[in-house]
């Protein structure tokens, strides 16, 4: 039986978890969808991301802690 449209496909590298979407937004403001996709499961690290229309794979994960907000 094959997947429904409204699932995350499953991660590449744990196989546990599913890859979820992110988005962010751009200089000017505007919304960058599915910028990068990242392992649900909190034992995996594998994430895919695109900056400048390059491909990154497995860059380091941050908790965002140390996050400092900008503030407008």
């Amino acid at each position: 039986m094959g997947k429904r449209n409204d699932e995350w496909p499953e991660c590449l590298d744990c196989v546990e978890g599913v890859l979820l979407p992110l988005s962010d937004f751009g200089g000017q403001g505007a919304a960058i969808h599915f910028k990068a996709w990242v392992c649900s499961s909190p034992n995996c690290d594998y994430n895919l991301k695109i900056r400048n229309g390059d491909v990154f794979r497995n860059e380091p994960v941050m908790n965002g802690s140390d996050h400092q907000p900008r503030y407008r």
